[in-house]
């Protein structure tokens, strides 16, 4: 990583509905520097997007959205689920055009606390395991994440189980982990509390 290397960086992931976003959020709030992969893929594939050039001519025009000339992402998330080729060649395109830009952006945060990236699907990867120093894995059981998923998105259960089996199982995805937040509750000052902890912690034992 160079001289450049903060004392700390941190993979932060969980399956959809395990509210990471949450937990990514009061990291920020504590002085880390999010990196938000998801948000780094939806700008590469938004209207003008860096792998917009190369997701056409890998999937045609069928995957650009006519309303607005960005990625079709209802499209493509409905191809990469019916077919584990497509998601392939679809994670071959982004992956590493995003792994260039959370570089740029652990560059710049040099001076922050540590890094966080947030990045949801970190366990599944073979890319991510030896870029970060600690797995931040924030679990809950399913049925709480199949509740949490319909009620924001309008969803149905079977909608969001689906994508849910795309996912890693939450058993791989604790045995990867060096910390897990159990967030099947509600209460935020709950969870504060525990990420409070863990802050702590951590950054006194790699300070």
């Amino acid at each position: 990583m160079g001289s450049e290397r903060i004392s700390l960086r941190i993979g932060l992931t969980g399956g959809i509905g395990s509210g990471k976003s949450t937990v990514a959020a009061l990291l920020e709030g504590r002085g880390a520097l999010l990196v938000d992969t998801d948000a780094i893929a939806r700008r590469l594939s938004a209207p003008g997007g860096a792998a917009l050039p190369a997701l056409r001519a890998q999937f045609g025009p069928d995957c650009i959205d006519r309303a607005d000339g960005g990625l079709d992402r209802v499209w493509m998330r409905a191809q990469a689920f019916a077919d584990p080729a497509v998601r392939l060649q679809l994670e071959a395109i982004l992956h590493p055009l995003i792994r260039d830009e959370t570089e740029q952006f652990a560059r710049a945060g040099v001076d922050a606390a540590c890094v966080v990236f947030d990045v949801p699907l970190l366990v599944e990867s073979d890319r991510w395991r030896d870029r970060v120093d600690r797995v931040l894995v924030v679990d809950c059981p399913e049925e709480v994440q199949v509740a949490r998923v319909a009620r924001r998105s309008g969803w149905t259960p079977d909608e969001v189980r689906r994508v849910m089996a795309q996912q890693a199982p939450r058993p791989l995805r604790r045995a990867a982990a060096d910390a897990v937040i159990d967030n099947r509750g509600d209460s935020l000052d709950a969870l504060r509390t525990v990420i409070d902890v863990l802050w702590k912690h951590w950054m006194a034992v790699d300070r």
